[in-house]
């Protein structure tokens, strides 16, 4: 009989998992999106006017419902009348495709693979893939981590779990779970899905935030500083379990480069070993 795993892994997605997905919110990668997508034609024309008048103001509505990245962003834009006259069809395409991009481009770093496929149904652990994000995204990573043989399934409101899943992963994502990660009830929605009294050690992965792109208010320092006690609170007082956090956070000039986070998915891929190894 298979004991039920003792250990969680607990891995955010977007700054960690992908570093693709904050890159794409650099000005000039934001930009050729905004331009390619048609949104720069709607009057989505920088990315000052796309983060402070688009993104901050429906970020709590978009990532805590089901209605979508597509769906808020285009109602935002309808609302704030920045292409008089201009067809809601019109709006509604132009932001399924940017969404499109962004989600394609949103990819896992594949420096991470051999540390995921370890993590899938090892018997001494769950993985769980945690992320504050639009309801589009869960699919996204689901079908990543499938590509490379990793099952995964998705994190909800629904019944509890009465047993660990078999191998693979569970996706927490706060549109699915109608709260956010510095939010105790995201993480007591987690922990029902997880065999009752099952975990005794916890490994958190995340950067909180400080790796997002320039101009995206969640990467903002004193956001970042709350947001990471709020979650290690919480996740501390929902388990009842040791905690051990690896912040994954990149630094100094070489931040974008592909050689500073593969070093550092290195880095933190020898950490997860050590974890897996050590009795819980």
């Amino acid at each position: 009989m298979l004991m039920p795993p003792e250990k969680l892994v607990i891995i955010d997605y977007c700054g960690t998992l992908s570093l693709a997905a904050p890159r794409f919110g650099r000005p000039d990668h934001l930009t050729r999106a905004l331009d390619g997508s048609g949104l720069a034609a709607l009057g989505v024309s920088t990315p000052e006017i796309f983060w402070e008048k688009i993104v901050d103001p429906t970020w709590i509505e978009g990532s805590t419902t089901s209605i979508g990245y597509a769906k808020v962003m285009a109602g935002r834009i309808a609302s704030l009348d920045l292409a008089p006259g201009a067809p809601t069809a019109a709006i509604e395409s132009a932001a399924c495709r940017f969404v499109d991009l962004y989600l394609a481009a949103s990819r896992i770093d594949p420096h991470w693979r051999p540390a995921l496929t370890g993590l899938s149904g090892h018997p001494a652990a769950v993985t769980a893939v945690s992320t504050d994000h639009y309801a589009e995204a869960t699919g996204m990573i689901i079908g990543y981590l499938d590509s490379w043989g990793i099952p995964a399934r998705r994190s909800g409101r629904g019944k509890p779990s009465a047993s660990p899943p078999a191998s693979g992963f569970l996706v927490a994502n706060s549109a699915d779970l109608g709260a956010l990660k510095e939010s105790r009830r995201f993480w007591e929605i987690l922990k029902s899905q997880l065999p009752p009294s099952s975990v005794r050690r916890i490994l958190l992965i995340d950067d909180f935030g400080s790796n997002e792109a320039p101009g995206d208010s969640y990467g903002a320092h004193a956001q970042v500083t709350t947001r990471r006690e709020k979650v290690i609170a919480n996740i501390d007082q929902t388990f009842q379990a040791a905690v051990d956090v690896v912040p994954f956070e990149l630094h100094g000039p070489h931040w974008g480069s592909e050689e500073a986070g593969a070093a550092l998915i290195d880095e933190t891929a020898a950490v997860i070993g050590a974890f897996l190894e050590r009795r819980a």
